[in-house]
């Protein structure tokens, strides 16, 4: 795995909000990644998400028009939870470093992972943005990225609107079919270049969530898959949303609790004990 970050590479994610790191696997660790996440929504059948009764197609709040929501890609969440190779893959710790160095902080929590596998003549994804989704409001919080499959400007690949991160809010517009929608809210960004993100199989990119970013349609007959995964910095506390937080964790909560849950939200690094034993 190719996990060292550049001072570079840091430098440009903390300016513009994302960065793409080319061969992040080896052709091994690619093949390895493809297998575990194949086996792993396998076991699934079906369910998005362990604690919630949802099945992937069926319209679970998040877009008005489902049946075209449904064409923008096929979506399994927290794998991790339910199968142990993902779990394995997620709570990587050299992965834990790298996110904790890009966004400057301590300590790292897994939020939620995402399969994200574009079926041949996808829908696009419109402009948006992650954080406002969550339980909790952090303006470090961030996602990695990884192409299982070539992306490509032809099937879907990612884009950014650079530096867009130190102007966004938690206002969350959702994603939804006019792809231009987001600039309603930041009209200030709807001149600004988006900056297009293709990557070989097994590359991947960090990006913070609140960067404004989509992806293109899959205007080919193969599929476009990746697996992503959102982390929380530690000591974030529940704002009162309830995202992807299964009902009986959630019942337990009240706005302003700590979300240091280590079975639903493990912290996978954290600094400070690294450097305590070593």
């Amino acid at each position: 795995m190719n996990h060292q970050l550049s001072e570079e590479q840091i430098r440009y994610y903390q300016e513009n909000g994302f960065v793409v790191i080319e061969n992040f696997l080896s052709a091994d660790e690619l093949e390895h990644w493809r297998t575990t996440v194949t086996n792993a929504i396998k076991e699934r059948a079906g369910l998005k998400m362990p604690g919630k009764n949802i099945k992937l197609g069926e319209d679970d709040g998040i877009n008005e028009d489902a049946a075209y929501y449904s064409k923008v890609f096929d979506q399994m969440l927290n794998l991790w939870q339910t199968d142990a190779g993902m779990k394995e893959l997620m709570c990587d710790p050299r992965i834990g470093e790298m996110t904790a160095k890009l966004a400057g902080v301590d300590g790292i929590r897994i939020w939620h992972d995402q399969a994200l596998f574009k079926r041949p003549w996808a829908n696009p994804t419109a402009w948006h943005l992650d954080t406002p989704f969550w339980s909790f409001a952090d303006r470090k919080a961030l996602s990695i990225w990884i192409a299982l499959d070539d992306a490509t400007l032809e099937n879907g690949c990612l884009y950014f609107i650079p530096g867009s991160f130190k102007e966004t809010t938690f206002e969350n517009k959702g994603i939804g079919k006019n792809m231009d929608s987001i600039f309603e809210v930041y009209p200030q960004f709807i001149k600004v270049n988006a900056v297009a993100a293709p990557m070989k199989a097994g590359s991947c990119s960090f990006h913070n969530g609140l960067t404004i970013h989509g992806a293109g349609a899959n205007m080919t007959s193969g599929y476009r898959r990746a697996m992503t995964c959102a982390y929380m910095p530690d000591n974030n506390v529940f704002n009162g949303q309830a995202n992807i937080l299964p009902d009986e964790y959630l019942h337990t909560l009240t706005v302003g609790d700590v979300l240091n849950n280590n079975v639903q939200n493990p912290l996978i690094y954290n600094r400070s004990a690294v450097e305590a034993s070593s």
